[in-house]
């Protein structure tokens, strides 16, 4: 087999990559595949700086902290909908049958008519 050789990158491409990501919140991957580097290599890089850099960043704003705890309250509502989905959910809250496997929805169906 014949092994890829490893591409070193200049300290002044990572910078630049990093603050495509950083100044732009483009995603990691979007970036990775527009500059031609692995997303794994590029999100390294941002984690680095992040580390070092995590003093830097300027405090939130008002309205910065208003919309932060706002999508912290969603992500746990839409935790707690996601959690009740695993555990099972209500016939009343679902199309009659939907969940099952087709077989089953099938014989359901015939039974219900």
């Amino acid at each position: 087999m014949h092994a890829e050789k490893r591409r070193k990158y200049s300290p002044e491409f990572k910078t630049e990559a990093v603050r495509l990501v950083i100044e732009t919140s483009r995603p990691i991957a979007e970036v990775a595949r527009e500059i031609g580097v692995h997303e794994g290599t590029l999100g390294a890089w941002v984690s680095k700086y992040r580390t070092e850099h995590a003093g830097d960043e300027p405090p939130l704003t008002l309205s910065e902290r208003a919309r932060l705890r706002e999508l912290e309250r969603e992500v746990r509502e839409l935790r707690m909908k996601t959690e009740s989905l695993g555990k099972g959910v209500p016939l009343g809250w679902v199309r009659l049958g939907s969940w099952m496997p087709r077989r089953r929805r099938c014989a359901r169906a015939i039974a219900t008519r």
